[in-house]
């Protein structure tokens, strides 16, 4: 099957026998349990954050069956409290790690390495370098995990879980579960077994250590040529490209590491060359070991190694950046998000954002938005801000899935603590940003079944918001009154702005008629960023009627009505 490497993943996962598999939507982690989601022999949940889709997922394992939480690296920070200790716990059934990193920052707020983590948590890790390698390593780490009694991460990047490769697929088989077991001891990680436990840890990498000399996903490829290269992930590729007679040591088995594997390519290579994305990992282990070693220009640990970039970095260089051609990002056609950060940017608040498609209100022209960092910050950050700049306007924005992922509890502690001021719920009905996922205020699962609905405005009146009101995103002028008004106030306010996303709701109408005459070339509905309006000479209004959704915000912000609704003209 033509497969990309989180479809591989997935499929490999199935034939291993997964019989649980959790997430939160996150590029470029997502299409792993959206694939898993069409095997019916497979349990798969979107769980409302990180932290859950793990402590199900891991509890499945220990309730005997083979189970695998996937995430982006941002995620997986989400759930590092119970990935620590599962360390020391261990396992019942094989339960699988997954982390796709994203060099290069495609899709994400940072451009962390993952490697650290299978050090800090004292974790094997695999990292496969193409989709049939993710294929294969996935069924290999569901093994490792039960041989060695422990989880398995396996890393991903953003170019192997998104390539596709003709990858040669098998048959699921089913594993017997394993008999689920009370035991205090192992499970119960109070400090008296933790102390065991982490002794038990010592031992366990001691013999993965010995695993990594003689496990064949860490191999050795004999090549000519003055320098032998260590490496690992889709740098193997690329270095084949450039290289293709240059003996390479590959880790597949990344960590603990393969110390004897290694001494002995040092010692047969010559000159020894590390290549890796990001962080200097293996670097610093090898000169750890004491082998003499060359790597990249430190300037190269930011952003993906392309191919075209070996070369450069073999002869020592320094990274130069190239200016981006890349499209300038910006929100869909016909965006409800658009009309709040237009009445936004008009009450001149500070607004603090959130992850989400919605933190493009922050790129000019709109410009309506103006700190992110992560996950549910909006609501705690509304909150800091005001404590440190009294009497200012401040504004949370956050969107339906974040806040269910982990809004509520900013929410939560707001109330408690009297905090004052106006958050604003992005109400579109989905997932937006990784594609369109379900989540518990949509009111279906992940295969999209219908299931028990989260009501949003419930949820805030029972966390004891003075103000909560729910208003149609696209009414410009009752949400204008409503920000004004609330802003203007002194309680804690939250405005639920409901209108379903693009991907959802695709429907058009009529584009505006445009009279040129009356047009004062103010630029005034140029500023709310629609990709269907350009400027023209003069400082005119363009309109491209093909992609034009008919949302009519123009004509809304168009203070001498040069843009009017087809429909007022034909009434």
């Amino acid at each position: 099957m033509l497969l990309s490497g989180d479809e591989a993943l997935a499929r490999g996962a199935y034939e291993a026998g997964v019989k649980v598999a959790c997430a939160y939507p996150g590029t470029p982690s997502t299409e792993i349990l959206e694939t898993l989601s069409g095997y019916p022999e497979v349990d798969t949940q979107w769980s409302v954050n990180e932290k859950v889709a793990f402590e199900v997922a891991y509890a499945a394992s220990i309730g005997g069956v083979r189970s695998l939480y996937a995430s982006k690296h941002v995620g997986l920070n989400v759930a590092m409290d119970p990935l620590m200790t599962s360390s020391y716990a261990g396992v019942r059934a094989g339960f699988v790690v997954v982390v796709c990193d994203d060099p290069g920052l495609h899709s994400s707020q940072n451009e962390q390495d993952s490697r650290w983590v299978s050090m800090f948590g004292k974790l094997p890790l695999l990292e496969p370098a193409n989709p049939s390698e993710a294929y294969e390593f996935v069924r290999e780490a569901f093994s490792i995990s039960e041989k060695f009694d422990t989880p398995v991460l396996l890393r991903m990047t953003t170019r192997v879980a998104h390539s596709k490769e003709d990858v040669a697929i098998g048959r699921r088989v089913e594993h017997q579960p394993f008999e689920f077991k009370i035991d205090a001891a192992k499970y119960v990680m109070v400090p008296k077994n933790a102390y065991r436990a982490h002794a038990k840890v010592e031992a366990r990498q001691a013999d993965l250590a010995k695993f990594a000399d003689t496990t064949p996903l860490n191999h050795l490829e004999p090549g000519t040529g003055p320098v032998g290269f260590i490496t690992t992930g889709v740098s193997y590729y690329y270095l084949k490209q450039q290289f293709p007679e240059a003996p390479i040591l590959k880790l597949g088995f990344s960590y603990p590491f393969c110390d004897e594997k290694i001494a002995a390519f040092a010692k047969s290579a010559g000159e020894v060359f590390v290549m890796e994305e990001l962080d200097p990992v293996i670097e610093e282990h090898c000169r750890m070991l004491g082998i003499a070693i060359r790597a990249k220009h430190p300037s190269f640990r930011v952003g993906e190694l392309r191919p075209e970039l070996m070369r450069p970095i073999v002869a020592g260089e320094a990274k130069v950046e190239q200016p981006s051609t890349a499209r300038r990002p910006v929100l869909c056609r016909g965006c409800p998000h658009r009309f709040v950060f237009t009445m936004l940017r008009k009450s001149k608040a500070i607004v603090a954002g959130d992850i989400g498609c919605y933190t493009l209100g922050s790129a000019p022209p709109l410009s309506a938005l103006h700190t992110c960092i992560c996950m549910g910050a909006s609501i705690t950050f509304q909150e800091g801000l005001r404590r440190a700049l009294p009497g200012r306007k401040i504004a949370g924005v956050i969107g339906d899935s974040t806040f269910v992922h982990s809004g509520i509890t900013g929410l939560i502690n707001a109330v408690y603590n009297k905090a004052k001021g106006l958050i604003v719920i992005l109400d579109n009905s989905t997932t937006a940003m990784t594609g369109g996922q379900n989540h518990p205020a949509t009111g279906a699962t992940i295969t999209g079944k219908p299931t028990k609905k989260l009501i949003i405005e419930d949820v805030v009146r029972a966390c004891g918001v003075d103000n909560v009101d729910v208003v149609s995103a696209y009414d410009l002028k009752a949400l204008g009154t409503l920000i004004t008004d609330r802003l203007a106030g002194d309680a804690l306010s939250v405005i639920i702005a409901r209108a379903p996303c693009r991907l959802i709701d695709r429907d058009s109408r009529p584009a505006p008629a445009y009279d040129k005459d009356k047009c004062k070339t103010c630029g005034i509905c140029l500023s709310v960023d629609c990709p269907a309006l350009t400027e023209s000479p003069g400082g005119y209004v363009a309109i491209d009627r093909e992609t034009c959704m008919g949302c009519n915000l123009c004509v809304a912000v168009c203070p001498p009505g040069a843009l009017t609704r087809v429909e007022d003209i034909a009434s």
